[in-house]
């Protein structure tokens, strides 16, 4: 692990990200809520869809805000080893390779939804145990950008060594820079990988923090002893990582991945890029909190797309003071429930926008109380 006496390039990179995170746009906000305030609806009518627009032009900057036009998801494929050693899965992980190939030829579940709702999708393998061969086809922005061959087993050993989760995270900023350079108004952050959810779960049951039994979910569908199996492999992995809480990288190096390193770094920049970002289940909303304690402003920068089945996922959100905009009770992962809630940032930025005001429509206000 890194000391103060020998700052390695991806702290000091770190520390320069964080710098630059500020606030969303507080007039816009304002200037949103006066405008809600105006339009020809009773005061608070259309609901939660007022605050998701208000947020929505705090972080564009203006008011009104245009819907989002170039929407991009970004998933991160890792395998983690504690999936293997400790069996916390209820699949092999060769399954990571084979869903990314699935991504990648556009017939996946993120790839439907996302054509629906109009997100373009990247998949970026920064973690897949699996052959170089497997990779061969898959193009240069996906496996080229691997830092390791899966993660280490947390429950025993570390997941990665200092200078992986300093590369890995450097890469997560690299890709916002790339994304946002290209024109992207909105990121997602999306998450495949076997064993994910333990890393997540262990990280969360630090950061929130929670009883270790309070956060250890199903994951992938795992029966009773399968759980019993995962639960103690996260009560090790959060004995391992107390010691790194207040310390980020080292904390993803001991008990994370290589993917919620990259993720860490994916946040934040976009965060001081000010771009938004709708997270999706447990994995991104880990690295989320991990960001949180790293930059208490970037939380403003966030959006809870769904609630997931999955218990750390809950406890995460709840941490952050994030109310999730949908539950249908989704535990898949790949940016999924995310990709629904882009639809409703839209409408609210239609509704924001375009209804007419009390005053051009000629309409009578409601009456004031009488004294």
């Amino acid at each position: 692990m890194s000391t103060d006496a020998d700052e390695s390039p991806a702290q000091s990179l770190l520390a320069d990200v964080v710098a630059r995170i500020d606030w969303p746009d507080r007039e816009a906000a304002r200037q949103a809520t006066e405008r809600w305030q105006s339009l020809t609806k009773p005061e608070g009518a259309l609901g939660r869809l007022e605050d998701l627009g208000t947020w929505w032009a705090s972080v564009r900057g203006t008011c009104p805000p245009a819907p989002p036009a170039r929407p991009v998801l970004v998933i991160f494929a890792s395998d983690h080893g504690v999936a293997r050693t400790a069996r916390t899965s209820a699949y092999p992980p060769e399954v990571t390779a084979q869903m990314v190939r699935i991504l990648l030829s556009e017939r996946a579940a993120a790839n439907a939804l996302a054509r629906q709702v109009g997100v373009r999708v990247r998949v970026v393998d920064v973690g897949v145990d699996a052959p170089e061969d497997y990779a061969n086809d898959l193009g240069p922005d996906v496996a080229a950008m691997r830092i390791r061959r899966g993660s280490g087993s947390i429950d025993r050993e570390d997941a990665l060594t200092s200078e992986e989760a300093d590369a890995a995270f450097a890469l997560g900023v690299a890709i916002a820079d790339t994304e946002i350079d290209a024109g992207a108004d909105l990121l997602i952050a999306g998450d495949m990988g076997i064993g994910n959810t333990t890393s997540a779960s262990a990280i969360v049951g630090l950061l929130a923090p929670a009883e270790v039994t309070s956060v250890v979910g199903r994951g992938t569908g795992i029966d009773d002893h399968t759980w019993m199996r995962k639960t103690g492999a996260v009560r090790d992995a959060m004995r391992r990582g107390k010691a790194h809480k207040a310390a980020p990288l080292d904390l993803i190096a001991t008990i994370g991945g290589p993917d919620i390193a990259a993720m860490l770094g994916f946040l934040l920049e976009a965060a001081a890029r000010r771009t938004p970002v709708i997270l999706d289940g447990t994995v991104p909303t880990a690295a989320a909190l991990i960001a949180h304690r790293a930059a208490y402003k970037s939380r403003d920068w966030l959006l809870a797309g769904h609630r997931s089945t999955e218990p750390a996922h809950s406890a995460a959100l709840g941490r952050l003071d994030l109310e999730p905009l949908l539950d249908l009770r989704m535990r898949l992962g790949e940016g999924t429930g995310a990709l629904l809630a882009v639809p409703l940032i839209a409408a609210a930025a239609a509704a924001l926008g375009e209804m007419l005001t009390f005053t051009e429509a000629g309409v009578s206000t409601a009456e004031e109380p009488a004294e």
